[in-house]
């Protein structure tokens, strides 16, 4: 028995044990909140679950959110695996989403298809282009992909939508916001009755085993996290650091586009006139929760999705929806200070923790 207590709570799986405790943590005090607000948590928690669970149509919205956060979260830990900060998934994701709705539009055969390579190729050449003006200007990638977001929004919602790839009016007098819509033929089709869950989950999670694959048992993967762990140190082994680390991004931002093509292709069936997601922001979120790995991405995605699915619920007890962000940031703030939890996984590990019995690491060399 102890040593399956050690092995299961080995240090090795801090990471995982952290979010867990965090994510559990973050909904006792969303809990408290609410309850002390005046309002009936014990009810607002059985409608979230009801909401996100309860039923063909709860599982479907579930579902969709979950696909686009799985992309989107993968958007910025496939940064983290080269050593970057991707902050700009939701540029990423707006000009995905654009190429999907342009492409879509034309009723030709593998119209889906090609709706989805497109929005992978528009978002993955947003997300190089901060790569290459971190490896040839030095621009650090948090400046350059918060601005990328900005000229994205700018330049799609500001001009493109309203000008150039706007619906045609049916009238001098009436206008129709948006682009045309898609073909049906380039429709993600439904996969199950009296729901909106759509082919976008399982291409998702599948797209998330292919990066892990990648990521974990390619020479390029190894050659991306090592990278990561030490730039100089791979370009002195004989690793193009520059490449690895534009190719990282170029992934990040395809990835991110993918997201923007499941959220056309699958609900909005046209690039709308106001598409303001955050979804490229949540993927910030839901990465970090995950421990930047494909499976506690995908994990905390699912998470994530079903709480933005379930909060919709809330408001039949006077809880208003913005609930599943204060659950989510509480656990974002929770896993960005993992010592919180060292000495309870010490604890459950049944030996001291590593901060109480190692010495002191000094900081000046005697």
């Amino acid at each position: 028995m102890p040593e399956l207590r050690a092995r299961l709570f080995a240090p090795a799986r801090d990471t995982l044990w952290g979010a867990l405790a965090a994510l559990i943590l973050s909904l006792l005090i969303s809990f408290v909140a609410i309850a002390a607000s005046g309002r009936d948590a014990a009810t607002g928690f059985a409608d979230l679950f009801s909401g996100a669970f309860g039923g063909p149509g709860p599982l479907g919205e579930t579902a969709i959110k979950s696909a686009i956060l799985v992309l989107t979260g993968l958007s910025v830990a496939v940064a983290f695996t080269v050593g970057l900060f991707n902050i700009g998934a939701e540029g990423q994701l707006i000009w995905g989403a654009l190429a999907a709705a342009v492409i879509g539009q034309h009723d030709v055969p593998g119209a889906m298809a090609l709706s989805l390579l497109g929005a992978a190729v528009a978002g993955g050449g947003w997300g190089l282009l901060a790569g290459w003006l971190k490896v040839r200007r030095g621009v650090h990638e948090v400046i350059s992909t918060i601005l990328l977001n900005w000229i994205a929004i700018h330049l799609v919602h500001g001009w493109l939508v309203a000008g150039p790839l706007a619906a045609a009016g049916s009238g001098a007098t009436v206008s129709i916001a948006g682009t045309d819509p898609v073909s049906a033929s380039a429709w993600l089709p439904r996969l199950l009755a009296g729901s909106r869950l759509d082919l976008g989950f399982p291409l998702a999670l599948a797209i998330a085993a292919a990066v892990w694959f990648f990521l974990t048992r390619t020479v390029r993967g190894f050659e991306w996290r090592a990278v990561g762990a030490g730039r100089d140190a791979a370009q002195a082994s004989g690793i193009p650091s520059s490449r690895r680390i534009c190719e990282g991004m170029a992934l990040s931002g395809a990835l991110a586009g993918l997201a923007g093509a499941l959220l056309i292709l699958g609900t909005e069936h046209k690039y709308p006139g106001v598409f303001r997601t955050g979804y490229g922001f949540d993927g910030i979120a839901v990465a970090l929760v995950g421990g930047g790995t494909a499976l506690g991405t995908t994990a905390a995605a699912v998470v994530f999705g079903a709480l933005r699915a379930g909060a919709t619920r809330l408001q039949l007890v006077g809880i208003h929806p913005s609930f599943a962000e204060l659950t989510q940031g509480l656990a974002v703030l929770l896993v960005a200070a993992p010592r919180i939890f060292q000495p309870l996984l010490a604890r459950l590990r049944g030996r001291p923790s590593a901060a109480a019995s190692a010495p002191p690491v000094p900081t000046v060399q005697p």
